[in-house]
């Protein structure tokens, strides 16, 4: 048994929909020697705060830092951390980890999903299916011999390229820094991302929402695109220029395009991407997973061990502070 353990406190009320009273007990199953508790009200918050000394939460102000005198760790439950006090957080030397990976295997499941419908025209048999209409139909193409685009190479787009692997593709990855490498065949930086485009039949999507990345696909790189190339956007919505999208679906630039995420978002019932059979649209969903929440266990149980065996709150798994 740890000779000091600290308390554990989960902030947050759900994720994906999963209440995080799942976390909680799934941290007490796991780390049976801790404290762990869940915040069920602002007062439990704030109670919980000034005692824990592991805050896992989805959010942390100001307020809330100078609250938690206990805090040697944030365990931060999004990928993203910019809206973090992450400043006063190393003032106070809290380490501060995300949960990059997370969602990795569900979010590739779900573009494949997408792909391969497009790929076997499974909506077209869907929509005979309702229809009760026993007539056959012909496919749009096959993924063996295509060459499959991802532009983002963090762990998302890690898992996409790693379940594209068995389907005799072509990938092509873009990142900011090439030099990096990836699981890819060939690996771009966004300098060159024309050049990726003109050879793409699939594009994928899964970078963060940057200064570099806002409306990155647009008029000219829809156009850049073969006529059949379909347009798969997991990352944000304002990585797509939306006004250009629909242009280009209207003109048949493109095969088509599958979004997780648009903008606007949500997507205001009168717009036109609504209405054309070659889009498809789920509300911002495939980062859901039954797992979500034994996966940010994952993490924290193994950085607590970590700090365990060291005594120090550092060098841990997805550190980022």
């Amino acid at each position: 048994m740890p000779t000091d353990t600290p308390d554990i406190a989960v902030l947050d009320h759900d994720a994906h929909g999963i209440p995080a009273a799942e976390y909680a007990d799934i941290l007490r199953r796991r780390l049976p020697d801790y404290t762990v508790s869940l915040a069920d009200t602002p007062s439990e918050r704030r109670r919980l705060l000034e005692t824990a000394t592991v805050v896992a939460g989805s959010r942390l102000d100001g307020d809330d830092l100078n609250a938690a005198e206990n805090l040697r760790l944030f365990a931060c439950n999004s990928a993203g951390v910019e809206h973090l006090p992450l400043d006063a957080l190393a003032e106070r030397g809290v380490a501060v980890t995300n949960a990059s990976g997370v969602h990795g295997p569900n979010i590739a499941e779900h573009v494949l999903g997408w792909v391969l419908t497009f790929a076997r025209r499974l909506d077209e048999g869907r929509r005979r299916q309702e229809r009760r209409e026993w007539r056959r139909f012909q496919s749009f193409a096959e993924l063996a011999g295509s060459t499959v685009t991802v532009v983002g190479l963090g762990s998302i787009g890690e898992a996409i390229v790693q379940r594209f692997s068995g389907f005799d593709v072509t990938t092509l990855g873009v990142r900011h820094t090439p030099s990096k490498g990836g699981p890819t065949d060939e690996v771009l930086g966004y300098g060159d991302l024309d050049d990726a485009l003109a050879r793409t039949d699939v594009l994928v999507l899964s970078c963060p929402l940057t200064e570099t990345t806002e409306q990155l696909i647009g008029e000219t790189e829809l156009g850049t695109l073969p006529t059949d190339a379909v347009l798969v956007n997991v990352a944000r919505g304002g990585v797509v220029d939306t006004e250009a999208l629909v242009g280009a679906l209207q003109s048949n630039k493109i095969h088509g395009a599958a979004l997780d995420v648009t903008d606007p978002e949500p997507l205001p019932t009168d717009h036109e991407l609504w209405g054309f059979e070659n889009v498809f649209l789920t509300p911002h969903v495939s980062g859901h997973t039954p797992k979500y929440w034994e996966r940010r266990a994952d993490i924290l149980v193994e950085n607590i061990e970590r700090v365990a065996e060291s005594g120090a709150y550092e060098k841990l798994r997805n550190q980022v502070a």
